[in-house]
């Protein structure tokens, strides 16, 4: 995966939220559903719960971090959409990756036997 493509339409969030398969964890909530687009997109939200824009920005930074160390591992055509929670703000990248990395391993976004370095 060159540069990973993110969601901006309304309509594409509502769907993962609608008819996507859902996976949480303290820090983070994971919906994943296809897509027919051939290529797997992402996209990131933070409400106003998580706090003030400098640390909504935090949180979202964090999360898109995490994800960039997983993007390579990443095979089919998919629509992910991560929320933040009132945790994400304080806990580090790497927390945040291994709670990805498990909800895209249950969805079966990334294999579970890829080599990788917690």
């Amino acid at each position: 995966m060159s540069k990973p493509i993110t969601l901006n339409q309304n309509s594409d969030f509502r769907r993962a939220y609608g008819r996507g398969k859902s996976f949480a964890s303290s820090a983070l909530v994971t919906y994943v559903v296809k897509n027919r687009v051939g290529y797997c997109r992402y996209g990131i939200t933070t409400g106003k719960k998580i706090g003030n824009a400098v640390e909504r920005n935090r949180a979202r930074r964090v999360i898109r971090a995490a994800f960039s160390q997983l993007a390579p591992e990443i095979s089919g055509s998919f629509d992910i959409v991560f929320v933040a929670r009132s945790k994400t703000k304080f806990v580090k990248s790497t927390a945040v990756v291994k709670a990805m990395r498990e909800h895209l391993c249950s969805a079966g976004v990334i294999s579970r036997n890829e080599k990788h370095i917690d």
